[in-house]
């Protein structure tokens, strides 16, 4: 592993544990050259799981591009980063668990709402305005009014 400060490959684990509720492990490293210390995780490398798209067309799934949906939903709202990730988690664990290469991309944008909306309502209007694509005010509203029913 090389050091992210020096570009070094001379690196030494120092400690390691299990992460992501045992779907990873989170190893602590230190640089022999430059004494400096970073975090690693090493996780199980899963199958290529294709996502279909609404039109059809289809692309690898892609943690970092749900991830940054995820974030800008969430942005100057209190959802931690281990929220986040949690989230991230629970997607990959259930479409990989369903054992299928394809998952269409609604799954996902699902599970994310599901999930956004037990964190944070301001956080799940925000992504299912755009995963739901809202035209106008008026499907803000009843979308609103659902989840204000809900409580």
């Amino acid at each position: 592993m090389r050091c992210p400060f020096c570009n070094s490959e001379d690196t030494k684990v120092i400690d390691s544990r299990p992460a992501d509720e045992q779907n990873a492990i989170r190893r602590r490293r230190e640089c022999e050259n430059c004494g400096k210390r970073f975090t690693t995780y090493e996780r199980l490398e899963t199958f290529p799981v294709m996502i279909i798209k609404k039109d059809d067309t289809r692309e690898p799934y892609d943690r970092l591009k749900a991830e940054k949906g995820i974030i800008l939903a969430c942005h100057k709202r209190p959802v931690s980063a281990e929220a986040i990730a949690g989230i991230l988690d629970e997607v990959e664990s259930r479409i990989f668990n369903t054992g299928e290469k394809e998952v269409p991309a609604s799954m996902i944008g699902e599970i994310i709402m599901e999930k956004l909306q037990a964190l944070d309502s301001v956080a799940y209007v925000r992504f299912a305005s755009v995963y739901r694509d809202f035209k106008d005010v008026d499907t803000f509203a009843k979308e609103i009014t659902k989840l204000l029913q809900k409580k």
